[in-house]
């Protein structure tokens, strides 16, 4: 259940891809993001078992937000972090949602 947010965004955008000639560039943002944001998971929780001072959760949810949300949610289930505050969660599956209504738009937008 954890990756079902990964799996429906890839039929999403294959779905925009072939539906509305997606460029190559949104899927190599959403792979940067991804990265960058995953990095920021791992530096967290890094600094969370040393006692030093942590990544805001502000920052961590504009990463996800940012298109970085895919690489969030591998590093919520590899890295075992940020899995079990119910307000982050909320609030990063708001920014899921958020993020995928507005790649929609985008895409549909752009293609029109």
């Amino acid at each position: 259940m954890p990756y079902l947010p990964l799996f429906l965004f890839v039929l999403v955008y294959g779905y925009a891809t072939l539906a509305w000639s997606l460029p190559p560039a949104a899927g190599i943002a959403y792979l940067l993001a991804s990265v960058i944001c995953f990095a920021a998971y791992a530096s967290d929780k890094a600094a969370a078992r040393r006692g030093e001072r942590r990544t805001p959760e502000r920052s961590l949810l504009l990463l996800g937000l940012a298109c970085g949300w895919p690489g969030a949610v591998l590093a919520q289930q590899w890295l075992r972090h940020k899995t079990r505050k119910q307000p982050f969660r909320r609030l990063f599956l708001a920014s899921v949602v958020v993020n995928v209504a507005a790649f929609l738009w985008l895409a549909h937008w752009l293609s029109s």
